[in-house]
């Protein structure tokens, strides 16, 4: 069941999350709306929803005034320089449920939202309020850090705020230092593959001058040496992110941070269960929500050990075994 914005409000108030609201016209961008909240007080954001080649499915809210890159986010992901593009139009109300114009982390309310990954900018915590669409772009709520921190661990949500407009190098001896934020879990999307890389329909709150119309045009058929080259620039394997995807401290300590969060918002929301039964109430209400998570987190270790003993036994197997070759030969 897809949540309306009565019914999100409804849950902030169960939270006891205060919050300001304010009615105004249906609105596309951030100086659009900024002609009817200004008197809120707090800090306008620009919510993009993008995906990634495997189609998997990425929320990033930030600041106003912050220059998101998507060629270095997507570095920093360790998904390549074209890894995000934005995410098809047909995926706002099959995954978030909302309307063009209507992105916003609150949409990861939904269960269908459960495997999009939320990126957030490090700004909204020196923030006095954020503001934030309410699953419509018809209204903006204002609330504090610290309650919408609440709010997401309220839906067993850990609040990943980073640096957006930081810049590292990536490479051999520097992992992509977000990638611990791709989603295991890609949804099939319908005509996810229609939408290309400049096209920005699923973008909310842009600036305008981001949002020019390009010429269409007709695709070229690429030539051969092209077919050649592209075969040839697919992504190598990082080995010291997989080194570190593989730290078994590390992934522990994921999944207790993961389950006492959620076991904490699960002990709040269930306090007025009768005492024989909260203890059956929060286990359940636990598992139903840490779950997916978990299989997630466990099939990424998984799949990275795979990946760690694949590239052992070609450097211990076909390495050597080449190098002789080659000393045979000379």
């Amino acid at each position: 069941m897809a949540y309306t914005k009565d019914q999100l409000l409804a849950r902030l108030q169960e939270l006891k999350i205060e919050f300001l609201s304010c009615d105004h016209p249906a609105v596309m961008t951030v100086e659009e709306q900024a002609k009817y909240v200004g008197h809120l007080g707090g800090a306008l954001s620009k919510n993009l929803f993008l995906k990634d080649k495997k189609h998997r499915l990425y929320i990033i809210s930030a600041l106003a005034n912050t220059k998101v890159d998507l060629k270095i986010l997507s570095q920093r992901l360790g998904l390549g320089k074209g890894g995000l593009r934005m995410a098809p139009e047909e995926a706002l109300p099959e995954i978030l449920h909302v309307a063009l114009g209507s992105v916003t982390p609150f949409a990861l309310i939904n269960e269908s939202a459960r495997s999009v990954s939320l990126l957030l900018d490090k700004g909204f915590r020196s923030q006095r309020y954020c503001l934030f669409h309410p699953l419509t772009n018809e209204v903006t709520i204002a609330l504090t850090p610290s309650d919408f921190d609440k709010f997401l661990l309220s839906i067993g949500r850990e609040p990943a705020y980073v640096d957006l407009e930081d810049c590292p190098v990536v490479g051999k001896d520097n992992p992509p230092d977000l990638a611990y934020l791709v989603p295991a879990e890609a949804l099939n999307l319908q005509g996810a593959d229609k939408v290309p890389p400049t096209s920005a329909p699923a973008q909310t709150n842009a600036p305008l001058e981001q949002k020019t119309k390009q010429p269409t045009q007709k695709p070229k058929e690429p030539s051969k040496e092209q077919k050649q080259k592209s075969g040839k620039d697919k992504p190598q394997i990082n080995g010291d992110a997989v080194a570190d995807s593989t730290n078994v401290e590390k992934f522990v300590e994921k999944v207790l941070e993961k389950i006492s969060n959620v076991f904490i918002s699960e002990l709040t929301k269930q306090s007025n269960a009768e005492d024989g039964n909260i203890k059956d109430h929060v286990l359940e209400g636990v598992k139903q929500r840490v779950s997916s998570d978990l299989l997630s987190m466990t099939m990424t270790l998984k799949n990275s050990v795979y990946t760690q003993g694949f590239h052992a036994g070609i450097e211990s197997t076909i390495y050597p075994l080449a190098n002789k070759k080659i000393a045979e030969r000379k």
